[in-house]
């Protein structure tokens, strides 16, 4: 249970994507990665050697060199942004003696769990100074905020028939209006802005102060915000860094902005992960063919949690599947491609769950509801490589809250150790698993 605590600690400590990146940089660098930064000329890369690079603070690629020339590049792929909700520029209003802070959704966020919580803000700041302006990240890291419900008294319908409007509803509260009250006033009285310093511009979202936390009789259930992705991201980062060395070149990505579509330069949609390919391949000699060769003998995996079969609604699950907490892997199939599964990529997981003894479940959506997309399709535009979608399986997908077994975490550490561990021959239509 170690990887649980660890990952717990992690999730603690992540209140936006910027933060998610900061977290996941500075764990590589704990295990002897190096940082490479895009805007200059990758270096002859050592063999045996590991290194990461970032883009707009919240995505990373990171990678090892192998020992010997490789014949495959293997990666896997998560998400570190959330649904939630931004702070627009000049964002107070006043509402009586009341100060509302103004936010738009960021992704598709269930609202009602936000509601009477509270509430801070966290992400990335521009701050011009004596010398520039510089990029710092900030958490308030305080109960400062509310976003109150409609009494009952008020709203008499409103367990029966619930709706909320982003731009009425979602507004949070802050206190009482003085005059002068902003973003720039709340940072210089915490001290985040100097003397001096002038507030440019910001990327801020809200999050619930909740920490994650451990729920059940034998406390079997992991209650957190930000599951969605953030628990396959951690674990899988996890497993990367324990992988062992076997001629390929490996790589874990964590995108920013797949809740909205990935289209940004930082999403999985982007150049970035190509871009990195490239650039590493080339620092390692390869020519360009021998790169699209370790391309087409290489693996994505997709790694984006799943739906659970919902206890109390069990009709929204399609009749044959039966993805449980606790269940371990979730492999995603939809057959508009919406995840990336086919036959092959789903015997590959599959065997190397039963290589490790992990157990495996598998989800599709109910033929007559419409499922989300994810990374594996998308980054696939860019760089096409033989891919999997899959997850763990949580609850309340896109709550501020969500829950997930406990015993999942692990066994996503050991799933991707042994997908960067395992000897993989995916040449032609065939899978071969080394010892």
């Amino acid at each position: 249970m170690d990887y649980l605590h660890k990952v717990m600690e992690m999730l603690k400590s992540t209140h936006s994507q910027f933060h998610a990146v900061e977290i996941a940089a500075k764990e590589l660098s704990e295990s002897s990665f190096a940082e490479l930064m895009e805007g200059k000329p990758f270096p002859k890369l050592e063999p045996g050697k590991k290194y990461y690079v970032k883009r707009n603070q919240s995505s990373i690629i990171a990678f090892k060199v192998p020992l010997s020339k490789p014949r495959a590049i293997r990666v896997a792929a998560a998400h570190s942004d959330s649904p939630t909700f931004k702070i627009k520029p000049s964002p107070i209003l006043a509402s009586k003696n009341l100060a509302k802070v103004n936010v738009e959704p960021y992704g598709g966020a269930l609202y009602s769990p936000w509601l009477d919580r509270a509430l801070s803000f966290a992400g990335r700041i521009m701050v011009k100074t004596s010398k520039g302006i510089e990029s710092r990240l900030i958490d308030l890291d305080e109960d400062l905020m509310v976003i109150p419900s409609v009494c009952i008294h008020m709203k008499r319908d409103a367990n029966e028939s619930s709706s909320f409007n982003a731009a009425i509803d979602m507004v949070p509260i802050i206190g009482e209006h003085v005059e002068g009250l902003g973003i720039p006033s709340l940072l210089q009285d915490r001290n985040i802005l100097k003397e001096g310093e002038e507030l440019v511009s910001f990327d801020l979202s809200l999050y619930v102060r909740d920490e994650p936390k451990l729920v059940g009789l034998s406390k079997e259930l992991l209650l957190a915000p930000r599951l969605d992705d953030l628990s396959s991201a951690y674990s899988g980062l996890l497993g990367f860094i324990e992988g062992e060395d076997k001629g390929d070149v490996d790589a874990f990505c964590i995108f920013d902005n797949e809740e909205v579509g990935s289209l940004t330069r930082q999403g999985a949609n982007s150049t970035f992960l190509k871009d990195t390919l490239r650039r590493l391949c080339f620092a390692m000699g390869l020519t360009e063919d021998e790169m699209l060769s370790c391309i087409a003998n290489g693996f994505l995996l997709s790694e984006d949690n799943a739906h659970a079969n919902h206890p109390n609604h069990p009709e929204l699950s399609d009749p044959t599947t039966d993805v449980r907490l606790n269940g371990g892997i979730v492999i995603k199939h939809n057959a508009n491609q919406k995840y990336t599964t086919d036959a092959y990529s789903a015997a590959l997981v599959k065997a190397i769950c039963e290589k490790e003894g992990l157990p495996y479940q598998e989800y599709t959506n109910r033929s007559d509801l419409r499922g989300g997309s994810t990374l594996g399709n998308i980054s696939n535009s860019e760089v096409s490589f033989r891919s999997a979608d899959i997850g763990l399986a949580q609850l309340a997908m896109h709550s501020c809250n969500e829950t997930m077994g406990a015993k999942d975490i692990e066994c996503n550490v050991r799933f991707n150790k042994a997908y960067f561990s395992l000897p993989l021959n995916l040449e032609g239509e065939s899978i071969e698993i080394g010892e």
